[in-house]
């Protein structure tokens, strides 16, 4: 099946797994919120209803895989009502996914039909299959952008490798990728940080009208892109002595125009005004919140999107870096 044709699926089959009672959509509302430290307006979604979702543990990324296994929603048989179809790039194979508890309508996932672990980085053939649902979204007039929690503190759900697409109704992208765009770059293959922001962050720009590219094309640019950052998530959590033990935690969004890249220290951020525990994800650093009361809603306003992102991530050491990597080609020009 190819991209175009399990996008197509994705709308009718959405319909039928919330009728039949196999998905469970759970009804929200956006609050807009301008965030006074980084100037990004922010989507805070209030859904009350999720204080009713059943309970997910934190899934342990070091545990047995036959274990995992035995509890994996994401390995056959498939529930029928929410198998969209397979997808194949280079010789890994992946299955689409509706998500089992929706807040967003024809969320989906790309899960890999194999077990992988959810710690694992993404690798290139996981890039371009994702790239290219994006792509054949832009194609049909539809808006898609994709994220991926990668490790135990990521805010990730389960522990079989899957990718996220999220629906969106603005045609520009998460409210993130309006300050990634205000960027200008002096060289365009570079990464480079939105330094307004209060927590650690790593951007690659695509080339323009990438999306126009085939797959050959697409994934050297792909892969060196997430090598680089990469790199950069390693260098920023080699500068916390506090780092928690265990393999990097991160948070990768994805959209047509850009690649980010957040390395994660914690999980959840406790609220100062209320003391309840907010869990926080890739889509939060997207600029899209989650909360589940009014309370939680206020107390978010109160205490700044920045605030508790950086709680989350890590001091940024962008310019350390950047310093760091001038200092190695003086040396390289020297020798």
């Amino acid at each position: 099946m190819s991209p175009s044709e399990v996008l197509s699926k994705v709308a009718p089959a959405f319909e039928k797994a919330q009728a039949s009672g196999d998905l469970l959509f759970f009804p929200s509302t956006i609050v807009k919120h301008t965030d006074e430290s980084s100037g990004v307006e922010y989507e805070i979604r209030l859904c009350e209803a999720l204080q009713h979702k059943p309970h997910l543990p934190t899934p342990h990324f070091t545990a047995q895989d036959s274990q995992k296994k035995l509890q994996d929603p994401f390995l056959p048989p498939y529930n029928p009502n929410l198998y969209i179809g397979e997808l194949q790039q280079e010789q890994e194979e992946y299955v689409v996914l509706l998500n089992k508890y929706s807040v967003v309508p024809q969320h989906f996932l790309l899960v890999t039909k194999e077990f992988r672990s959810q710690a694992s980085p993404l690798m290139p053939p996981d890039l371009v299959q994702t790239y290219m649902l994006l792509a054949a979204a832009r194609k049909a007039h539809q808006n898609l952008f994709s994220f991926f929690n990668c490790g135990d503190l990521s805010g990730a759900s389960q522990a079989h490798k899957h990718v996220q697409f999220i629906p969106l109704e603005d045609e520009d992208g998460p409210p993130i990728e309006y300050l990634a765009r205000s960027v200008k770059l002096e060289t365009q293959d570079t990464p480079f940080s939105l330094t307004a922001l209060s927590y650690a962050n790593h951007v690659f720009r695509f080339p323009d009208r990438f999306y126009s590219y085939t797959p050959e094309k697409m994934e050297p640019i792909l892969a060196q892109a997430f090598l680089s950052l990469i790199d950069l998530v390693v260098s920023t959590i080699r500068h916390d002595p506090e780092y928690p033990a265990g393999k990097p935690s991160y948070n990768v969004v994805l959209t047509l125009e850009h690649m980010h890249l957040i390395p994660r220290r914690k999980e959840n951020h406790v609220l100062a005004e209320t003391g309840d525990q907010l869990s926080v994800n890739a889509l939060a650093f997207a600029g899209m919140m989650l909360v589940k009361s009014e309370r939680e809603l206020e107390a978010v306003k109160t205490e700044g999107e920045s605030k508790i992102l950086r709680a989350v991530g890590l001091e940024s050491v962008h310019e350390l870096q950047v310093a760091g990597t001038a200092a190695e080609a003086r040396d390289v020009e020297e020798m």
